[in-house]
């Protein structure tokens, strides 16, 4: 048996150590305002997929191309979820065993590059991920990474500046996507800039995937070669990776992941992957993306009222960036401080970054994890004035206590699943 919050019996017999440590983050969770753009509540149904029996089982290959037997059950859980997909986004071909966003893109770079070519990416204080080419990650030691980033003037992505960068540089691929860029991404300028010089295109849309799904996010599927997501984040399943690409780079694609990259997936995940894939297709999931853009527009609206400088002004989809320059601290102080009252975000680089990551001027924040949990309107209005007091202000012990309180509050009106 498991109680409420998904901690079963056998875990408190054989290791009450880990079941304390459950509680407590169950305890976190439920209490606290989460509004870190990357993060979401998966459902009971995928929660219980994902610690499901598959997990026992290997199944190196793919469905009926497997290298062990006694697969055919995890063949149908795993053609279940590739159809899922195809359905829900209008791809024509989908691998769904990367075990993360960032496997998902090293498989595409396998699929179609070799070590030395050049990649014109986002740079990662603009709002890229780090495996578009971050000198620190593989993609960054692997290829030649050329980065494009915002305007100064409007902190948007300068199209005809990414098109003078690529017929310079002629890259092999463009990737475009990004996981603080808080506007709307033109899929369909890239393509025509990627076509113009022979590249091949990635968009990764791990942040809007849920977005896109349902429609309130233009669709890359009709203009890249490639598209990577996460299965997380908007799309609120278990934490893991997916790609779908044309139909022509499918071999390519499935060879560069296995036996390229991974050995045998998780079938339990991918399981989870089919669960939340067939939610992803329901009327009660399109409702719950226009949700989460109506919450964040809000929430950006409150923001600006409340005097913080929003990157690009506002926001186009779940996310937003706070410039924190003009009320003098940093990212990492904003986040502890507001951490101590129980709202939990992170902190993050803005376009053209004077500070080290670990430091950073600004903080992210995101609507999907709230929305899960029933947040409206009203409750943006109200996180809004917190941050507010906690970042502009100097609240007393007092009145951080009384914060906490509210906060919990709140989240006791709302409970996770």
């Amino acid at each position: 048996m498991t109680n409420t919050h998904g901690i079963g019996n056998h875990i408190r017999e054989v290791d009450p150590e880990i079941e304390r440590i459950l509680e407590r983050e169950w305890e976190r969770q439920q209490y606290k305002i989460n509004l870190i753009a990357s993060e979401n509540y998966a459902s009971p149904a995928v929660r219980e997929a994902q610690g499901c029996i598959m997990t026992n089982k290997y199944a190196e290959g793919y469905p009926h191309r497997r290298y062990y037997g006694g697969c055919e059950w995890v063949d149908e859980a795993e053609e279940l979820a590739i159809e899922r997909a195809k359905k829900l986004f209008g791809a024509e071909h989908v691998n769904v065993q990367p075990h993360s966003g960032s496997q998902a893109n090293m498989a595409v770079y396998f699929a179609v590059l070799k070590p030395g070519d050049t990649i014109l990416s986002m740079d990662l204080s603009h709002g890229g991920h780090l495996s578009h080419g971050s000198p620190i990650s593989f993609s960054g030691k692997l290829y030649n990474v050329v980065s494009y980033g915002v305007s100064r003037d409007t902190e948007r992505i300068d199209y005809a500046e990414v098109e003078a960068l690529a017929r310079e540089h002629r890259p092999q691929m463009i990737v475009c996507g990004a996981s603080s860029y808080p506007r709307e991404i033109d899929f369909k300028a890239f393509a025509e800039i990627a076509e113009d010089v022979g590249a091949y295109l990635l968009a990764d849309i791990a942040h809007i995937a849920g977005m896109v799904a349902v429609g309130l996010h233009n669709s890359p599927i009709p203009h890249a070669d490639f598209v990577s997501t996460t299965t997380h984040k908007t799309l609120r399943g278990p934490r893991g990776g997916m790609v779908m690409c044309r139909e022509e780079y499918a071999k390519l694609l499935d060879k560069a992941l296995f036996p390229g990259i991974q050995g045998g997936p998780l079938m339990h995940v991918i399981a989870a992957k089919a669960v939340a894939l067939k939610e992803a297709l329901s009327p009660e999931f399109a409702e719950y993306q226009r949700r989460i853009l109506d919450n964040a527009k809000r929430l950006a609206q409150g923001l600006i009222q409340g005097g913080f400088d929003l990157v690009s002004g506002g926001t186009d989809n779940h996310l937003m960036l706070v410039d924190l320059n003009s009320i003098g601290i940093t990212g990492k102080e904003a986040e502890e401080r507001l951490s101590e009252v129980g709202i939990i975000l992170n902190k993050n680089t803005i376009p053209f970054e004077t500070r080290k990551p670990f430091i950073a001027s600004g903080i992210r924040l995101g609507t999907p994890a709230i929305t899960t949990r029933g947040f409206g309107t009203a409750e943006m209005d109200q996180i809004a004035e917190w941050v507010e007091h906690v970042l502009r202000g100097k609240p007393s012990k007092e009145e951080k206590l009384s914060i906490l309180e509210g906060v919990r509050e709140m989240c006791a009106r709302y409970p996770i699943w």
